[in-house]
C-alpha cells in the first residue's frame, strides 16, 4: 500500500496524543476501538480499522497494570494491528496475533519511562515543600512528552518499514502459519472477556450470563434479527436491570418506613 507523508504525519499525532491520554488525560481515546477507527479514517479503511479495534478491545478488555507489572500495551498493539490489517491486507484475527510482539514492545516502552522518571520524584517532593507547582507542572510535562514522543517514533517506524516490506513477508509465510495467526487473534478475544468476567463476575449473576448467552444463540439463528442482535440484547439487558433496580428500591424504601432497618443494614 502506497501512503504519504501526510498519512504517516497524522499515525504519528495520532500516536503520541493517545499515548499521553492512557495515564493522564484518561479520556479513553487510547482504547483500541477509538485507535482502530482513527487509524482506519487515516488509511481509508474506516470498516477495517472498526473491525480490527473491535476485536483487539475484547483481547485487551481484561488486562490491567498490577503494581509496577504492565501488561502488553493497548496503544501500540491497537494501532499496529490496524495497520498491519490495511497495509498488508491481513486477516483481522490474524493483524491482532501479528501485533502481539508490538504492543510488548510498547510495555517496555512504558516501564522505561517510568523507570527514567524515578529519580524525578525527589526533585518533585522538593518542588512540593516549596509550593513550587510551576515545576511540578514541568515535570509531568516531561514525562508526558517523552512517553507520547517514544510512543510515536516507534509506531511510525514500523509503519513506514512495513509499508516498504511487509508484503515481501508476508508473501513468504507459510498459509497454514497465517491460519494458525488468525485462529490465536480468534481466540484472544475470548480470552480477554474471560479474564474480565473472572475478575468482575459474581456467583450470584450466573443467570444472567447464561440467559443472555442463550438469547444471544437464539436471536442470531433468526436472519431477520442477527444484524440488529445487539441492539435488541441491549435493550433485553436495560429492561432486567431496570426491574431489579426498581424492585431493589421498593425493597429498601418497604424496610425503612417499617422500622425493620438496624445496624446490620448500615442505618
Amino acid at each position: 500500500m502506497d501512503y504519504s507523508i501526510l498519512q504517516v504525519l497524522l499515525i504519528f499525532i495520532v500516536t503520541f496524543i493517545v499515548a499521553i491520554d492512557q495515564f493522564s488525560f484518561l479520556e479513553s481515546l487510547y482504547q483500541p476501538i477509538v485507535t482502530g477507527l482513527v487509524i482506519g479514517l487515516i488509511l481509508g479503511d474506516v470498516q477495517t480499522g472498526l473491525v480490527v479495534g473491535g476485536t483487539y478491545q475484547l483481547m485487551t478488555i481484561g488486562n490491567m497494570p498490577v503494581g509496577g507489572a504492565q501488561p502488553p500495551n493497548a496503544v501500540i498493539g491497537g494501532i499496529m494491528a490496524t495497520v498491519l490489517a490495511i497495509t498488508l491486507d491481513l486477516e483481522p484475527t490474524a493483524a491482532v496475533a501479528t501485533a502481539i510482539p508490538f504492543s510488548i514492545l510498547g510495555q517496555y516502552a512504558v516501564t522505561l519511562i517510568f523507570s527514567l522518571m524515578s529519580p524525578m520524584m525527589t526533585v518533585a517532593d522538593n518542588y512540593a515543600h516549596e509550593a513550587n507547582t510551576k515545576g511540578i507542572e514541568r515535570i509531568n510535562y516531561l514525562a508526558m512528552g517523552l512517553l507520547g514522543l517514544i510512543f510515536g517514533i516507534i509506531v511510525t517506524l514500523f509503519f513506514i518499514g512495513g509499508a516498504a516490506f511487509g508484503a515481501q513477508v508476508v508473501a513468504v509465510i507459510p498459509e497454514w502459519l497465517m491460519s494458525g495467526l488468525g485462529a490465536a487473534g480468534g481466540m484472544m478475544r475470548y480470552v480477554g472477556f474471560a479474564i474480565l468476567m473472572k475478575v468482575m463476575l459474581s456467583k450470584d449473576l450466573w443467570g444472567f450470563l447464561l440467559a443472555g448467552f442463550g438469547l444471544a444463540t437464539i436471536i442470531m439463528a433468526s436472519p431477520a434479527l442477527s444484524g440488529p442482535a445487539l441492539i435488541i440484547l441491549a435493550f433485553i439487558g436495560f429492561a432486567i436491570a431496570y426491574w431489579d433496580f426498581q424492585i431493589q428500591t421498593k425493597f429498601k424504601t418497604s424496610a425503612v418506613s417499617s422500622g425493620e432497618g438496624g445496624e446490620e443494614d448500615g442505618i
